[in-house]
């Protein structure tokens, strides 16, 4: 099985004044680009890769971390699993916390 995608190709663009490139409304609709998006440039054997990146706020990059990532994952598997709990009030919460806590 190969992991390399087929080339699609949109046509050719021309490089305007002041090198100005038009992204075609194809391109841009099958990449859900819009104005204002980032793309990474970088040359590949020659051909110019233009990457689509989507840039993260300083505030919030911890989220972003392998750790904390790992960490979603395990929650997201333990609610799949059915491994949660709901309660109607902080109340009803805060007596199964204590009720837990004589348990152990």
């Amino acid at each position: 099985m190969s992991l390399v995608q087929p080339k699609k190709s949109f046509g050719i663009v021309q490089i305007k004044k002041r090198h100005v490139i038009t992204l075609g409304q194809e391109v841009r609709k099958e990449l859900n680009l819009d104005e204002g998006d980032i793309l990474d440039i970088s040359i590949q054997e020659g051909k110019i890769v233009l990457e689509p990146k989507k840039l993260i706020p300083a505030d919030q990059q911890w989220f972003w971390t392998e750790e904390w990532q790992k960490g979603e994952r395990e929650a997201q598997a333990e609610i799949e699993a059915g491994r949660v709990k709901n309660f109607d009030s902080m109340e009803d919460f805060l007596e199964d916390l204590r009720k837990n806590d004589d348990e152990n």
